[in-house]
């Protein structure tokens, strides 16, 4: 099984904002194309007084589905994200197998 884990540190002003479409409009989005089976979000628990790190886990069952992910829908799904959210987070993105 593959993980990939996108980390965001989003600003305060509209950090549960955030948290609610990502809940309701690009999770559900990211799950539509298929090559997800489950995913969970998490807040970091730190003290941090310029925003809110959160990680979203996508759980795959092949880097072949990754990659396919990929190529036909991560640039759209981040575009729509960067559109809505520009200037207001910072991200990366990793990927884990799991053992």
């Amino acid at each position: 099984m593959i993980i990939y884990n996108v980390t965001v540190k989003v600003d305060l002003d509209v950090h549960e904002e955030w948290l609610d479409w990502m809940r309701s409009v690009h999770i559900p989005d990211v799950l539509a194309t298929g090559l997800f089976t489950d995913h969970r979000i998490c807040r970091i628990v730190q003290d941090d007084s310029d925003g809110m790190t959160y990680t979203t886990q996508y759980s795959c069952e092949s880097m072949k589905n990754l990659q396919e992910y990929a190529a036909r829908h991560a640039k759209r799904l981040q575009d729509d994200h960067t559109a809505r959210y520009k200037d207001k987070y910072v991200a990366f993105r990793t990927v884990m197998e799991v053992l």
